[in-house]
């Protein structure tokens, strides 16, 4: 076995095990097959292009392989509907750039960069045992400034809805001018998914949805943000902003998971931050909801497992326009929410419509039993007499060493 060969075999193999550092990771991308010798080239046509980057997708899904997206000047002009078939991964060259790369002399993105043309389909179509990494994806038809002509593309990865989709990796993806960026909800369930180092701004709110994954869904280290394009064409219009947030959508958006893990998880200028649906359950620790009607919002169909730990976080609740709408944490329905130093503030802020406050900290509605403890969060700039409103009877709240927006302490036990 020569050099190079074993150093592949190990590279992938370390690879494999998420050990790789960003250069390592270019290594073991520059030993895969350029998409280029299939054809997928700048200067083509966008259905050209597709048609040849699903030859390569099918001619390495038999072999397990994995396909370059070579850098270059010239982003590579694509139609949608690709469909990334089984044991295929798609390498590019970046870490997730949150303000965009930048042509020398024009105002476009450079590197591993697909340039998606058409509103038809998704992008993207994942099945098992997939990987993305290190791509870029802009849609340069899209608005910057005028709210009325935002074009409401099909997501840009999606899940298959043909079949069960198992192991998927996203990681280290930027995305430029998307409607909706990843959307793992289907007729059919999905497992082991992992979003990691994903950056964009999607026009619809909805970044990432999962639906149906039963077995440990992981959000990891995302950023949305509508100045993730300044670098190459500036930021998003404050209209385009506002409307965004009218769509009244949530940027994390999960039902159906057991155990779903959120890790630094950020978002600005969208309705909410995340819906934790009905029936989930899992941990969201150190996060920032910045600008947002609602940063979290709790529901759940049941008492068994549907419980929520979510720490160490800030929600800034500000827009949306009426305040009674807006509330740093919703809760409905049944389970538990277990919050611990969750601090939530309001305030302006000139990239959107800002109200500038928010009703109170934490709202619970409904009818039915279920159960609340706040430690050691901080609580402000609510307009409420009160940092808790409790519109369900069943309700059972307690709140132990908080701050409230007197800077007074506030504790709270059970029928108090």
């Amino acid at each position: 076995m020569n050099a190079v060969v074993r150093w592949g075999v190990l590279a992938v193999s370390v690879l494999a095990a998420g050990m790789l550092s960003a250069a390592e990771a270019e290594g073991v991308a520059r030993m895969s097959p350029s998409i280029r010798e299939f054809g997928v080239l700048p200067g083509n046509t966008a259905e050209t292009n597709r048609q040849n980057l699903q030859k390569a997708v099918d001619w390495a899904s038999p072999r397990g392989g994995a396909l370059f997206v070579e850098p270059t000047d010239e982003p590579y002009p694509m139609a949608s509907g690709v469909i990334l078939r089984a044991n295929v991964s798609l390498l590019g060259v970046h870490g997730p750039v949150g303000r965009g790369t930048r042509h020398p002399d024009k105002p476009q993105p450079v590197g591993s960069v697909f340039r998606i043309e058409d509103d038809k389909a998704a992008f993207l179509t994942v099945e098992s045992s997939t990987q993305v990494r290190g791509v870029q994806f802009w849609y340069p038809n899209q608005t910057l400034s005028d709210p009325a002509r935002i074009i409401p593309y099909p997501p840009t990865i999606r899940t298959s809805p043909e079949k069960a989709v198992f192991g998927v990796t996203l990681s280290c993806l930027s995305f430029y001018g998307e409607y909706f960026a990843m959307d793992f909800a289907s007729p059919q369930i999905c497992e082991q998914l992992l979003f990691e180092h994903c950056y964009g701004y999607s026009l619809s709110g909805r970044f990432i949805r999962i639906d149906k994954c039963y077995d440990i869904p992981r959000i990891l280290h995302c950023h949305i943000n509508p100045a993730n394009l300044r670098c190459f064409r500036g930021d998003y219009a404050k209209a385009v902003i506002d409307a965004v947030v009218a769509q009244r959508t949530f940027a994390y958006d999960l039902d159906h998971t057991d155990n779903a893990q959120v890790v630094d998880a950020f978002t600005f200028g969208t309705w909410g931050g995340i819906r934790l649906g009905p029936a989930t359950y899992g941990q969201l620790t150190n996060f920032n909801f910045d600008c947002v009607a609602v940063g979290i919002l709790k529901q759940g169909d049941g008492d068994f497992n549907r419980n929520w730990m979510v720490g160490q976080g800030s929600i800034i609740a500000n827009t949306g326009g009426k305040i009674e709408e807006i509330h740093p944490i919703l809760v409905e329905g049944r389970g538990h929410l277990a919050l611990s130093n969750v601090e939530a503030f309001s305030g302006g802020n000139g990239a959107l419509t800002c109200v500038g406050k928010s009703q109170d900290f934490l709202l619970v509605r409904g009818d039915q039993r279920v159960s609340v403890s706040l430690a050691n969060c901080r609580m402000r700039n609510y307009a409420a007499d009160q940092p808790l409103t409790v519109q369900n009877p069943q309700a059972l709240i307690q709140a132990v060493a908080c701050i409230d927006k007197a800077l007074q302490p506030f504790n709270l036990l059970p029928g108090k």
